[in-house]
């Protein structure tokens, strides 16, 4: 079943930029359109593996072996070369039985939307309407963050929500099936029903450690939309999608009509 994933964490994409090639020597008199086409070639019959240990023989696997040993049946590959987008395909099917991929096909981005979020709040703090290094609690309106007898007195920065470093619990989030009541955003952090997940709050001292936390972006959230008070999709797209040219990319969840 289709799910949709929690506001904060979707960001659907057109060609996923998952792959970056280094310059590539190739023989004189070949065309660009050759060269490309040798660069596609070498993607799609060589994936390298997660690490690569020196002195050791390269391992490589096909795309079509590995799409099919993990039973995913569509993929978009956008290969980034001296730092632009070399050529983007898409390979297989969007769903068994569906129609195929192709480099304008929307892929449900989860994680990968944090870093793009995280430069619309530095966007703020560049306009002075967030502060990187003072109590959240300054900037927070609709909700704040109840205090902690786990660090008693002590403060969140949204440096630290941003570097996940602020203390803050539930790592990720399930998401809701298709059709099912999505909660508000304030319904989230305090984990209230229709949310499927555990209140939002401070449970160690901010900045002694590292500790992956969604949690901590769906309060980051929270803080852009009472710092612009205007919807956070309708923010990104304007202030980060827009400029860097993602027109077929958004946060709005559900997907608007026509996507």
């Amino acid at each position: 079943m289709k799910t949709y994933a929690l506001i904060a964490s979707a960001i659907f994409l057109a060609v996923s930029p998952v792959i970056a090639v280094g310059q590539t020597t190739i023989g004189s008199g070949r065309s660009p359109k050759e060269i490309e086409q040798q660069h596609i070639e070498a993607v799609k019959s060589c994936l390298l593996p997660p690490v690569l240990v020196k002195g050791e023989p390269k391992t490589c696997t096909s795309l079509s072996t590995r799409m099919a040993e993990l039973h995913i049946p569509g993929v978009s590959i956008a290969v980034v070369h001296n730092g632009k987008i070399e050529w983007a395909m898409g390979y297989g099917v969007q769903k068994i039985g569906g129609e195929a991929v192709n480099a304008e096909t929307l892929f449900q981005a989860g994680s990968i939307s944090k870093p793009l979020a995280a430069l619309g709040a530095l966007h703020l703090v560049q306009e002075r309407k967030l502060s990187l290094d003072t109590n959240i609690n300054a900037s927070l309106t609709t909700w704040k963050l109840p205090s902690s007898a786990a660090a008693p007195g002590a403060t969140v920065t949204l440096r630290e929500l941003l570097t996940h470093t602020a203390g803050i619990t539930v790592h990720g989030f399930p998401g809701y099936a298709a059709g099912a009541p999505v909660p508000t955003l304030v319904q989230v952090l305090n984990g209230e029903a229709p949310a499927n997940t555990a209140p939002i709050r401070l449970d160690s001292v901010p900045g002694k450690n590292w500790r992956y936390s969604g949690g901590g972006y769906i309060i980051m959230q929270q803080m852009v939309i009472d710092a612009v008070k205007e919807p956070f999709p309708k923010f990104l797209h304007d202030t980060v999608l827009a400029p860097i040219g993602m027109s077929h990319s958004t946060y709005q969840q559900p997907l608007p009509q026509g996507c």
